[in-house]
């Protein structure tokens, strides 16, 4: 390559310059020379199509020919060397050192210097060649500038870029003096517009030129003015941020001089703004260029010192605060045109400041700014927001007017005219959006209160946020020739929308919205038109809808709830002493009746009451809420305007619920449209009540349970959200509806069943269809697949009461077929437990195609089911379930022929043996040991025993040994105490003393409340509470022998006596055997509540005469009582007079005679729709952190607790805590129950929050035992709840015998 001939030349700079043009894209994008040469530096790092450059497969064979003999030699000298045979290094430097690879090296250079001078010499003489032809022909460059090559979106190839000293920039600085002529100015422009702009932008000159540019800009030859304002862009979309921020900088401040130069004034009257007059076009032009670059900053300058975007942001402020004194104008009237005016045209919205204002980076200097320099911009957009609603206040504006034109021009480009009244519109929508912004953050908030001019006090923020809701109330409804969309830029809507922002942040809500003056401003329309007085509202139908959306949105918060609901302070005009949630409920209340005078019937629409609903459905939904609503009985205006609705559609035009029912072409269906979304909304309002325990005894009673239901699971199916409000979806209301008889029922009639079981049986068996089959499915590592996990736990939540299993379950067999195709699927749950659960048959096992897979997840799901011992004790009488778990453990042997085979470990094995020991073996925490569900490492992986026989009790390692309880009398303070009080009847206070002395006993001694104690205690307290407080009749019990003989127990409840006695013995309560004396004390139970219960009437929740399941408080006493029938039956009959009977009691209730008719026919028990209530109010107030893991799961406390009171805590607490829990309830009375239930669930709230974490809740809270929980560590705190809701709690207790009143 030393000599080259002139086509090796020609060859390498045509390889060369295709290099180049190869890489165009990478070094145009390079703001400077620099950066170009690292482009080409690092090209192989970052270039994937490096090697097969031809310039490049070029140098490579030119080291081959040059270097191959050396590298030869060198390696095989190397190979001679024993230790460096793969010393590539060694041979690299070796090669590098030789004198064939300087020689090369030199060649290199040598040649690509001539190659590279002969290229630039070409660039020259084509540069020069091209400024020729441009002095031949100056007309038709000037006619043509606009599509010069310096287009601000050519790349940079196409700018024609050429190298300028720094001198030359100097001279084009002087040349472009206002002084020169146009000709000389316009060829320096060219010049500056073909130069890089980093050279320019970094040449020392740039100050003088920047300021020859500036003053450019304000030239009035348009041709000019336009040149420089192309540079700025084109400059500043190849340059960093700090060039641009210079160039914007510049801009800004050329602007702000024009401003405050020239004095423009805003027109009077119908005069208008031409934007295609010359100085006006320069500026918007200008102003567009400032905006756009506004509208991009914030998405580069984080990377960039702060001081550089401080500066874009000061001199933004800067232009803004211009304020050109004409003084000319009346007083209080603007007569000067602003820059903010241009601004508001171009960006009505402000969009660059909510860009500005995303990231806490700019953030925080803009409000530092705001604060120390620039806070009248602030008070410049507060004083236009009061201007506007003055002007609205005395109509001397029509903004309805305004709004429409300034919609319809920016909407169209032919507009080019602005009256002062559209510019001061878009000043005041501009500036609403900013103060917008500005309010929903902490250190905007801090810049109130102000100085604004004729006010003497300072504004602060309650002020605007008032003012902000009277602009709402003023402006009027656009006219139906305004274009649709017109409304986004009405003062109304925008009002609306900054309150709306401000109840969506806490902060914001709690300084601007929960403020006296603002709720009394928002219920001002509403209370004028309860009085029969004209409310202020121009449109009053979209107007009070918009207040509804406001308040609705302060309902949703825990704090606004809590300010409507129980804040009486407002002064609401005759209203005094009423908090705002009546006020709403009473204007609710009179909307569905049409009661309101003053209104007319157009703005009584739908549309309207259903806004007002779902305000109050967002109070009713909450148990505190419900609480204070209840009284006004709206679920029964709702109703009956349901049915209105429903009368009013006739069969014939009622179109089907579904999303295209709306949209049908029909007249009739086009007519029931509108009916039909209000009667939807009815449904969907009355469904929201069913959120409560309570709420959903009030929803049954208005006879529309089922519709609603089946209503849900219509939106359920179309997977739509419940509301704009609501975060989670219908999971909470399902479990809530399921944990009832007619809930339940009517879930199953919906279909919401079948569609659950359809919906688990595809994901357990069949799989995704729409799954491509490419690599086999992974074996599942967890016993519950993570996808079929969400419809496990629906199932756990449909399931998870006693009521549901016997609706669902009681009386259906299983199927039990001969063979079982692999097509099909089941449809209620009976079918499922046949397939998954009672798997004892070749035939079912065949069919399932994850056999192993899915009978694990039947014998999760029976453990879960089994851990209520009424739900249990069903699916045992009904499919003997231990039975066929214990045939399937017997066959799964090493040889099944032979009675000696050893026990197969696997997973369903281990599975089925933790069942068996969970439903055989009774007791708290420390009273019986589960196995676990999973090998052990070791030689030994299984080391506990297989249960292989029932009903004989479990492998004795099962149970743990009990302390035994001491019947005989015990020295204690308590017990002296019951001694010594010989007469507690004419004692006064003797229940305050006992009870004092059971709390001190509870904290000192609580072993000593056991045994013959606390039978006395209980004996003796119930005995005075009836002699002094009955609530009930007294009782009077006597049966014959043979009424007693005829009495049949059930299947269920001799399954239950069986483990009750069991359980007794193996706490050394009962001596000896006493199954038929706990079955003489259920005959007599139930012959004596039989006859405070009334006649069975015809129900669609076919509900049972008798109790159904086990009466587990009966249970308790005869354990209590050691087994003895008479002093047991005794106390049951004398307690049943007392009211806490009516709640620790569950088969008290049933059916009784004591609750209304309707209420005893729902088999809707007191200890859901009372206890459960408040222990889930009392949850949200004092646990809100275990209220919200509640609703994240989709499972209810309310659930849970009725399971826990029901069975009486077994299986979940230790022995002595059962004992605490009836003594407690009898002897501090019946709200106890509520405060142990908040007890228990505050000591399990880290395991809660922990469970919730890992999606099983419900699980963990129905298997698992209540570890460490003793009511002597909770008595305190349940005392505190009592002295906080006693009053409360006992009083709705009280109201047991009218519960819908």
């Amino acid at each position: 390559m030393s000599h080259l001939s002139t086509e090796d030349e020609a060859e390498l700079q045509y390889l060369l310059r295709k290099l180049l043009k190869s890489t165009k894209d990478r070094i145009s994008g390079a703001p400077s020379i620099e950066c170009a040469e690292e482009i080409l530096l690092h090209l192989e790092e970052t270039d994937k199509h490096f090697h097969n450059y031809e310039f490049v497969r070029y140098l490579r064979q030119h080291v081959d020919r040059s270097l191959g003999a050396v590298v030869e030699t060198e390696h095989g000298a190397g190979e001679d060397n024993a230790g460096a045979a793969h010393d590539i290094h060694g041979v690299t430097r070796r090669t590098r050192d030789s004198a064939e690879y300087k020689q090369m090296m030199q060649t290199l250079k040598n040649t690509m210097s001539v190659v590279v001078e002969s290229l630039i010499n070409k660039f020259e003489e084509d540069q020069l060649r091209k400024e020729e032809m441009d002095r031949e022909n100056p007309h038709g460059q000037s006619e043509s500038h606009f599509n010069d090559n310096c287009s601000d979106s050519d790349s940079s190839f196409n700018h024609s870029y050429a190298f300028i000293k720094q001198e030359q920039l100097q001279a084009l600085a002087e040349q472009l003096d206002s002084g020169q002529p146009k000709e000389v100015r316009w060829e320096a422009l060219q010049k500056v517009c073909c130069a890089p702009p980093s050279d320019v932008l970094s040449c020392e000159s740039w100050s003088s030129l920047r300021t020859s540019l500036s003053a450019v800009l304000d030239d009035p030859d348009p041709d000019l003015s336009d040149k420089v304002l192309k540079f700025f862009a084109k400059t500043s979309s190849s340059s960093p941020f700090n060039l641009t921020r210079e160039i914007y900088s510049s801009l800004a401040k050329s602007l702000e001089g024009y401003f405050l130069s020239h004095k423009l004034s805003l027109p009077f009257g119908s005069d208008g703004i031409d934007i295609t007059r010359p100085d006006i076009s320069r500026l918007l032009k200008q102003m567009r260029l400032i905006n756009d670059f506004q509208k991009e900053m914030p998405s580069f300058w984080i990377r960039h010192p702060e001081k550089y975007m401080e500066e874009v942001i000061e001199s933004t402020f800067s232009l803004l605060s211009v304020h050109p004194d004409l003084g000319s104008a009346p007083p209080g009237i603007q007569n000067a045109l602003q820059p903010v005016y241009l601004l508001a045209l171009l960006d009505v919205k402000a969009t660059w400041f909510n860009k500005w204002m995303h990231s806490y980076y700019s953030r925080a200097v803009i409000f530092r700014l705001l604060e120390r320099k620039y806070k009248t911009l602030v008070v410049a957009a507060v004083q236009q927001c009061l201007q506007h609603n003055t002007d609205c206040e005395h109509g001397t504006h029509n903004t309805t007017d305004a709004c429409c034109s300034i919609e319809q021009q920016n909407s169209s480009s032919q507009w080019t005219v602005y009256t002062r009244r559209e510019l001061e519109y878009a000043f005041f929508v501009h500036s609403l959006c900013i103060l917008g912004k500005v309010l929903i953050y902490t250190n905007g908030r801090k810049l109130f209160p102000i100085k604004i001019q004729k006010h003497k006090d300072p504004f602060s923020l309650t002020d605007l946020v008032v003012t902000l809701i009277n602009i709402m109330y003023r402006h009027p409804q656009p006219p139906r020739t305004a274009p649709t969309h017109a409304d986004s830029l009405a003062p109304r809507t925008l009002a609306a929308e900054v309150l709306w922002m401000l109840c969506e942040q806490t902060e914001s809500a709690v300084d601007c919205i929960y403020q006296r003056p603002v709720i009394e401003a928002l219920l001002a329309p509403l209370i004028h038109l309860l009085n029969g007085e004209q409310a202020k509202l121009k449109s009053p139908g979209v107007t009070l809808t918009h207040i509804a959306d406001v308040l609705a949105r302060i309902a949703n918060t825990d704090r606004g709830l809590s300010l409507f609901l129980h804040d009486k302070s407002l002064d609401l005009a005759n209203n005094k002493g009423t908090s705002a949630s009546h006020v709403i409920v009473q204007f609710t209340q009179r909307l569905l009746n049409k009661d309101l005078p003053s209104l007319a019937q157009s703005e009584m629409s739908p549309a309207v009451c259903g806004a007002y609903l779902f305000v109050c459905r967002q109070m009713y939904n909450t148990c505190e809420g419900l609480q204070v609503l209840r009284p006004y009985g709206l679920h029964i205006f709702i109703a009956v305007a349901l049915k209105e609705a429903r009368t009013l559609s006739s069969p014939g035009s009622t179109p089907i619920p579904g999303p295209s029912s709306c949209t049908a072409s029909l007249g009739t269906q086009t007519i029931a449209c509108p009916n039909l979304v209000w009667e939807e909304t009815l449904q969907d309002s009355l469904l929201h009540l069913a959120a409560t325990p309570k709420g959903l005894l009030l929803l049954h009673n208005t006879g529309a349970l089922s519709g609603c239901v089946a209503y849900m699971f219509s939106r359920f199916v179309r997977k739509l959200q419940v509301s704009h409000c609501e975060k989670f979806g219908y999971g909470v209301m399902v479990t809530q509806v399921a944990a009832t008889a007619p809930g339940v029922m009517a879930l199953r009639d919906s279909g919401y069943v079948r569609a659950l079981v359809v919906k688990l049986w595809s994901v357990l068996e069949c799989g995704r269809e729409d799954l491509r089959v490419v690599h086999p499915k992974s074996t599942p590592m967890d016993p519950i697949d993570r996808s079929c996990l969400k419809s496990f736990l629906s199932l756990v939540n449909l399931l998870s009461s006693t009521h549901s299993v016997w609706e669902l379950l009681g009386g259906q067999p299983l199927p039990q077929k001969p063979a079982y195709s692999l097509r099909e699927v089941p449809s209620s749950i009976a079918d499922l437990i046949d397939r998954l659960i009672a798997v004892d048959s070749e035939a079912k096992i065949n069919s399932l195609f994850n056999y192993e897979q899915s009978h694990t997840f039947g014998l999760r799901l029976l453990s879960v089911l089994c851990c209520n011992l009424d739900s249990f004790l069903l699916l045992e009488s009904q499919y003997a379930i231990c039975s066929m778990l214990l045939l399937c453990q017997k066959e799964n042997v090493t040889e099944p022929a032979s009675a000696e085979g050893e026990p197969i470990l696997d997973s369903l094995s281990v599975e089925r043996n933790h069942v068996l020991v969970r439903v055989c073996a009774m007791g708290g925490p420390s009273e019986r040991k589960l196995p676990p569900r999973a090998l052990q490492e070791g030689p030994d992986p299984y080391p506990w025993p297989m249960f292989l026989s029932y009903p004989s009790p479990p492998p004795q390692c099962y149970t743990l040994g009990a302390a035994t309880l001491n019947h005989s009398k015990q020295d204690s303070e308590i017990s002296a105490f019951l001694a010594s009080s010989t007469d507690p009847v004419k004692e006064e206070r003797w229940m305050a003393a006992c009870r004092k002395q059971y709390c001190k006993a509870m904290s000192t001694t609580p072993n000593s409340l056991t045994g013959t104690v606390l039978s006395r205690l209980l004996e003796k307290v119930v005995s005075v509470d009836t002699a002094t407080n009955h609530f009930f009749a007294s009782a009077h019990y006597k049966a014959k022998e043979s009424s007693v003989k005829s009495v049949e127990l059930s299947s269920v409840q001799r399954l239950g006596i069986n483990i009750c006695v069991r359980y007794g013995r193996s706490l050394g309560l009962l001596k000896e055997e006493c199954t038929e004396e706990l079955a003489l004390l259920l005959k007599h139970t139930q012959l004596f509540l039989s006859a405070q219960q009334a006649s069975v009437p015809t129900h669609p929740t076919s509900i049972k005469s008798s109790h159904q399941g086990q009466d587990w408080l009966a249970a308790t006493m005869f354990l209590i009582m050691a087994g003895d029938v008479n002093k047991t039956l005794y106390w049951l009959v004398e307690f049943s007079s007392l009211l806490c009977s009516a709640f620790l009691w569950p088969a008290r209730m049933h059916n009784s005679v004591h609750i209304p008719a309707e209420v005893a026919a729902s088999g809707i028990p007191p200890v859901y729709w009372c206890t459960a209530h408040y222990v889930e109010m009392l949850l949200t107030a004092e646990l809100p952190l275990v209220h919200s893991a509640f609703r994240m799961s989709g499972f209810t406390p309310s659930q849970m607790c009725l399971q826990w009171l029901n069975q009486c805590f077994w299986n979940y607490l230790d022995w002595r805590e059962v004992c605490h829990y009836v003594s407690t309830c009898v002897l501090m009375g019946p709200d106890y129950q509520v405060y142990v239930c908040v007890a228990v669930l505050k000591h399990l709230q880290p395991d809660i929050l922990h469970h919730t974490q890992s999606h099983e809740l419900q699980v963990f809270l129905k298997e698992e035992p209540i570890v460490g929980f003793r009511f002597q560590d909770y008595l305190g705190f349940m005392e505190e709840l009592q002295c906080k809701y006693g009053s409360t709690v006992l009083t709705d207790m009280k109201s047991i015998t009218m519960p819908l009143a």
